[in-house]
């Protein structure tokens, strides 16, 4: 693909794409740069993980293995509380390997170097040899300062991970033991490693109980310390203390009077650190182990590792250029394009910043070299970026718990979501090209584009997972759990085929995959099983030929896969004309061939293909790190909320405070929503305000359970470009090399619309194509014969649709200040009203109270209202198209005519 505009974007110095985007996502989130041995212990465990989870999407909790004559064989039978241990153990482990105690540069850290500086000034002499050896201790220990160093500090942490988390699975009878006993019952650390005695002996001779202290007890405190730890460096210091302040008042709440003026709602009951831990460590209601970790475990993992094998077979380059043939020409070309491909790459991340750095590593350098400003680049590719979470059929990972937190079939999710996510997408796509229009920005020449049919016919099999995946999910409606494992079976098939395929193997791979399906089809017809159980030597009831093939069917994936990796072996120098891998899986090949001394292997398609899987998992697992880690930490807030029974308490406080207005708490919600999630995942800020807001917002407005769990996720996205602490904007500022806050401040503005559109489908939940209001049971997704009904599907899904798209292009030249020509702050400030109005005419229910109008009239009236208005401010700007009253529209680079609406 050397064709393409992107190489050609990158010459000119300014514009010049950075040597490595994985340096500005470590940068951000400051990983580790591994090398040697804990490299490959990293990938080891990466890729043991991802292993993991995928035979928990294809077997389940039971584990078992067929082995020739003895059959199938049952390793393990897991329960959830096992798994979810196992899940955040191999999440902590990689934790503490990708991202380092400190590297020197924290708060702490520069205040103690003070002071050692300090002491090393004024005092010197023993005092200051002191000093420097303990300085030095401390450093050898945890400091890493440039990232590479895996240090003493990460080993403890290690070691602890895997005890904390070994107890759980290994000693499970206990742990339900203990739950009706309590863990002060629980044996001590002597009991369990008797050889551990002197030590514990020697420890309690100190004073400290450790002979006498539950061995569940310590292991529950370690646990938990580790996720905090874990928190702190993959999240930052601030979640860490958030998280910590609710366990801190677990167990301290109850000092707060409950008589006490507004505070008094915060009191508890008094619990102490035994049930503190054991709701912590040991729960899977609640606590580390509740529905966050339960939710990763069953969706989130499998999602992100789908995304990553559809990214290392070249589909996130495919779809950048897809999106430049697709827009290229256009006005504003470039920006279109940043817009399409970080929706496309969306699906596959759910990650704004590294769907960010991805994209916006070759769209932003075009954007700018086009005529774009770099902050207005930046911001186009931050913006477009933050819409990956929002958009199906993946989104990201606060999805799947809205799944889980309301009882919503994933698929109706989906299906809810949609409208909203075209709504936003079409905003930033109408500002970038009334931006383009303003300034005179023409699409990208056209020797630089390629042809859309010639890339479609190269990559077409590119959109076939995506395909197969909303099949999956919204037609045959499987869990997403099996959705990703059928899809990603498909994935492994179709890379399979395409690193097999060229003129001289079409042939064989056509006849070996028909002849394997035919054996698993006779096997099961003759004997009931399949063909690798029949050829072990089990047997069971034949059946007819259609059942047999219902039954066979689902091995096609793996069929085509061993066909076409036994074509690799065969044929392992061959050409492979359609296949492009990501260059994270050339360099992983290159990487493990010379650690095993055999550089030619980067030329063998198997090692290749072997490479791919390998560099998939690992890169999977990385990603899912930090996710699986948030969820953990934040999994603690809704296990203290409930232990302590401060959810209804503040919930009635909430709505005591707000007025029983359900537009003054959702203005709160979303306050709370953009502050706390600044700087942290959106995961995290979605868990925390479900359990402090969510119940409220449903009790106090009578809304669909869905509308008030997707608000709260609009705003936590919002925070990763809204500045100061803009993740997003700030990932795109570095490659643009803009200033970073004028950068979140033009991001957020083009998100504009992603505020005020929850504001608009929790008014009018048709938006959401939602009839009914309160819990999932009481809520369903519109049918044809809602549609039928006239009288509702017009007024309170048709019309507000309708109006909230007008009511988005409406906020274009609101921030933009263009439309066909420039436009004055009051007609700015009309559009602004406009805007509102065909948006979210509820906003102002105050006012419908106040004259006593039916809710529903008063909403058409104030749409009708907007649109008379965006029409007439329309005409009148459009008079002025040929500069009598402002600026001239710029003509089109490529067509010379003035077309600056016709997008």
């Amino acid at each position: 693909m050397s064709d393409t505009p992107t190489t050609d974007a990158g010459t000119a110095d300014d514009d010049s794409l950075p040597d490595d985007a994985d340096e500005i996502v470590q940068e951000l989130e400051r990983k580790r740069s591994l090398r040697g041995a804990a490299a490959i212990l990293a990938a080891i465990i990466g890729i043991g993980f991802s292993v993991f989870q995928l035979w928990l999407a294809a077997r389940g909790f039971i584990l078992t293995v067929t082995l020739p004559v003895v059959g199938r064989v049952e390793v393990a039978a897991l329960q959830q509380l096992q798994v979810n241990a196992i899940h955040v153990t191999f999440a902590l482990l990689l934790a503490f390997l990708l991202f380092p105690p400190t590297k020197g540069d924290g708060f702490l850290a520069r205040r103690l170097s003070t002071a050692h500086a300090a002491i090393n000034a004024r005092i010197g002499g023993p005092v200051a040899h002191l000093v420097d050896g303990v300085a030095g201790a401390l450093a050898w220990l945890m400091l890493d300062r440039k990232g590479e160093r895996v240090t003493p500090v990460d080993v403890v942490c290690m070691i602890l991970a895997v005890l904390a988390g070994g107890y759980v699975v290994t000693d499970f009878s206990e742990i339900q033991r203990l739950r009706v006993f309590g863990l002060e019952s629980g044996r001590p650390m002597q009991a369990v490693f008797p050889h551990l005695s002197p030590l514990v002996d020697t420890v309690a001779t100190l004073g400290i109980p450790l002979d006498t202290t539950s061995y569940a007890f310590l292991m529950g405190i370690a646990g938990t310390l580790l996720v905090l730890e874990a928190t702190r460096r993959a999240l930052g210091f601030p979640l860490m203390v958030l998280v910590s302040s609710f366990l801190v008042y677990a167990r301290l709440g109850y000092l707060i009077p409950s008589d006490a003026p507004l505070v008094g709602v915060f009191g508890t009951t008094q619990i102490d650190w035994y049930t503190i831990v054991q709701n912590m460590w040991f729960n899977t209601e609640n606590g580390i182990f509740g529905i966050p970790v339960s939710v990763s475990v069953q969706f989130i993992y499998i999602f992100v590792l789908f995304g990553a094998f559809l990214e290392m077979s070249g589909a996130g380059r495919w779809f950048i250029d897809f999106a430049y043939s697709l827009t290229g020409r256009r006005k504003g070309g470039p920006a279109k394009a940043s817009i399409l491909a970080s929706g496309f790459m969306g699906t596959i991340s759910g990650s704004s910043i590294a769907n960010t750095v991805t994209t916006g590593a070759f769209t932003i350098p075009l954007m700018k070299r086009s005529g774009y400003r770099a902050e207005f680049a930046g911001a186009v590719e931050a913006s477009a970026s933050s819409g990956g979470q929002i958009l199906p059929p993946v989104m990201g990972a606060a999805a799947f718990l809205i799944v889980s937190y309301t009882g919503t079939p994933f698929a109706e999710v989906v299906v809810a979501a949609t409208i909203p996510a075209v709504v936003f997408f079409f905003g930033v796509w109408v500002m970038v090209h009334l931006e383009a229009s303003r300034t005179g920005i023409g699409g990208v020449a056209e020797d630089a584009l390629i042809n859309v049919r010639e890339h479609l016919r190269k990559g077409w099999f590119y959109l076939l997972p995506l395909v197969l995946l909303i099949y999956y999910l919204v037609v045959i409606r499987y869990t997403p759990a099996r959705s990703a494992w059928f899809t990603i079976v498909a994935l492994f098939a179709l890379v399979a085929l395409v690193a097999a395929y060229n003129e001289r193997t079409r042939l064989p791979l056509l006849v070996g995959i028909v002849a394997l399906f035919c054996a698993d089809l006779a096997a099961f017809a003759v004997a009931g099983v399949n063909a690798i159980e029949f050829l072990v030597g089990a047997r069971a009831a034949g059946m007819p030929l259609g059942e047999a093939f219902a039954y066979a069917s689902p091995h096609l994936g793996w069929i085509v896969t061993l066909a076409c990796v036994a074509v690799l072996l065969v044929r392992p120098r061959g050409d492979s004309p359609l296949l492009d891998y990501d260059e994270h899986v050339d360099d992983a090949a290159e990487s493990v061939a010379g650690t095993i001394g055999r550089p030619s292997l980067t030329d063998n398609r198997a090692f290749g293909y072997l490479s791919f899987v390998g560099a998939s998992m690992e890169s999977g697992a990385r990603t899912a790190t930090t996710v699986v880690i948030a969820v953990a930490a934040a999994g603690i807030i809704p296990g203290v909320v409930a232990s302590t029974g401060l959810g209804p308490n503040l919930t009635s406080l909430i709505i005591a405070v707000s007025g029983d207005s359900l537009v003054l708490l959702l203005v709160i919600t979303a306050i709370a929503s953009i502050i706390l999630g600044m700087g942290m995942p959106t995961t995290v800020t979605y868990i925390i305000l479900v359990s402090l807001l969510g119940s409220a917002i449903t009790d106090i407005g009578g809304i669909p359970i869905l509308a008030a769990h997707l608000f709260i996720l609009y705003f936590g996205v919002i925070a990763d470009i809204t500045p100061p602490v803009a993740v997003a904007a700030y990932a795109a500022s570095g490659i643009a090399k803009s200033d970073q806050f004028q950068t979140g401040v033009e991001a957020f503005s083009l998100s504009l619309n992603k505020a005020i559109v929850p504001f608009a489908f929790v008014l009018s939940p048709g938006i959401l194509l939602l009839r009914g209001t309160g819990g999932a049971e009481s809520v369903r997704t519109l049918t044809a014969a809602d549609v039928a009904d006239l009288g509702f599907f017009v007024p309170e899904v048709l019309i507000p649709v309708i109006c909230v798209f007008i009511g988005v292009y409406a906020l274009g030249p609101t921030i933009i200040g263009y439309l066909y020509s420039s436009l004055s702050r009051t007609e700015r400030l009309g559009f602004a009203v406009a805007a509102l109005f065909l948006m979210a005419p509820g906003l102002l229910g105050i006012v419908q109270r106040t004259v006593g109008v039916a809710p529903l009239a008063f909403d058409l009236t104030l749409r009708a209202l907007g649109f008379v208005l965006f029409v007439a401010l329309v005409l009148k700007n459009r008079r002025t198209r040929d500069g009598s009253d402002g600026e001239p529209v710029d003509t089109d680079a490529n067509t010379g005519t003035n077309a600056s609406v016709e997008v």
